[in-house]
């Protein structure tokens, strides 16, 4: 695997990403938070670096962090999705759904 620096967290007034940059490029998971509950909206894994599992990593490290930050999280990505799938130990921090309306 190519040389990867350390995940960075990057919060912005309108949302946030995680960053991580690999050997000149960035990896990136974009989200939004909305209280304690943060949609995962989209994964970006640079061309050049899929397929080497820099994704899961991204992701893992990701969902980590909110679990340590006692956020809920709702995997609306879905790379984020097929990631918790695949783990569901990670499903302990996926927000609840609200109970849809009873139609009348």
């Amino acid at each position: 695997m190519e040389h990867a620096t350390p995940l960075q967290h990057v919060d912005t007034p309108d949302g946030g990403r995680y960053e991580w940059p690999i050997d000149g490029d960035t990896a990136l998971l974009e989200y939004a938070r909305h209280g304690d509950v943060v949609h995962l909206d989209h994964t970006y894994v640079p061309p050049r670096h899929e397929g080497k599992g820099y994704g899961a990593r991204l992701v893992r490290a990701a969902l980590a962090d909110l679990e340590a930050r006692g956020l809920r999280i709702v995997p609306g990505c879905s790379f984020v999705a097929a990631y918790i799938r695949r783990h569901p130990e990670w499903e302990r921090i996926v927000a609840q759904q609200a109970p849809k309306a009873t139609e009348r």
